[in-house]
């Protein structure tokens, strides 16, 4: 459900009048990103060439802004060739492995294999991933795109996915699902789930229950595009202040826009055929059990 890697719950592009702005693009959101229709100039990008930097922080507190050059001096960039599931072609891409990056701006600690890392694009899109994922053999930042100078735009939104932009080179790694691919990645960042978005969290609902089968499939596929609680992404619309979706949507219409959107109206959000009538339920469920549980910082005392 996220742009990178996009996610499903762009259920509000369709279904609410307000659209979020064009973001970066999974894990529902999936973790591919959302498409968005082609516009007449690719997506802005940071900056360009050497002096592209991307920065690198700790619970909230920065530890490293690494420019291309200081990357380069460091980490010798490989070339290779894999399929690009947003390509949906071969591509071949000029790139450094991750896990001596993070390395490099985190420090040569054994224990970062078991934080909790976030990534996030200019655009908004952040996905918080395992270090145990970040840290697999294959794991690469592309700096260049070596079929066109300048790199070939990406997707019907036609986004320039540079400086920076995750890439996975092994086959078993071509998911969107499992595997997002941040494009124009900005920061990267050490953070518990439950420290970085604490009010996505539905409190005291049991193990088990409907609602916390539902936060697992939020947290995994749709956190990196939407926010519950001003908390997660913001490719796609916020799903609980101040209105919940459950409180102005029939439930039937919430789980059709999430299974197939574009049988509502062109936009941004991939469709979902691979989610059970159970996993759509368990969305659900978890839905209405954070519309009583409602936080909204931009309130004098939220709610």
């Amino acid at each position: 459900m996220f742009r990178r890697t996009s996610g499903w719950l762009g259920i509000l592009f369709a279904l609410s009048a307000c659209e979020a702005a064009p973001a970066s693009d999974p894990t529902p959101a999936t973790s591919a990103r959302p498409t968005v229709a082609a516009s007449a100039s690719a997506s802005p990008v940071a900056s360009v060439g050497d002096d592209a930097r991307l920065d690198f922080a700790r619970e909230g507190k920065p530890v490293a802004a690494l420019t291309l050059k200081a990357i380069l001096a460091r980490i010798p960039a490989e070339e290779w060739t894999q399929v690009d599931p947003y390509y949906a072609k071969k591509k071949r891409f000029r790139a450094v492995p991750l896990a001596p990056l993070l390395r490099l701006a985190f420090g040569d600690d054994p224990k970062l294999v078991e934080s909790d890392f976030v990534l996030e694009a200019l655009d908004g899109y952040r996905v918080p991933l395992p270090g145990s994922r970040v840290f697999e053999p294959g794991a690469y930042v592309a700096i260049a795109d070596l079929d066109v100078p300048g790199w070939e735009p990406i997707g019907p939104q036609r986004a320039n996915p540079g400086p920076f932009y995750l890439v996975w080179k092994n086959d078993d790694q071509q998911s969107l699902e499992t595997h997002p691919r941040p494009w124009q990645l900005a920061s990267i960042s050490i953070a518990p789930f439950e420290s970085m978005f604490p009010h996505t969290m539905p409190r005291g609902e049991p193990e088990g229950s409907s609602a916390m089968l539902g936060f697992r499939l939020f947290r995994q596929q749709c956190v990196a595009c939407h926010a519950i609680n001003r908390e997660g992404g913001n490719v796609g619309p916020e799903l609980n202040v101040p209105q919940s979706i459950v409180e102005y949507r029939p439930e039937a219409q919430i789980k059709a826009y999430i299974k197939d959107p574009l049988t509502f109206r062109y936009g941004r959000m991939p469709a979902h055929p691979h989610l059970t009538e159970a996993d759509l339920a368990n969305l659900l469920g978890y839905f209405r059990a954070m519309s009583h549980q409602k936080h909204d910082p931009s309130t004098a005392a939220g709610r």
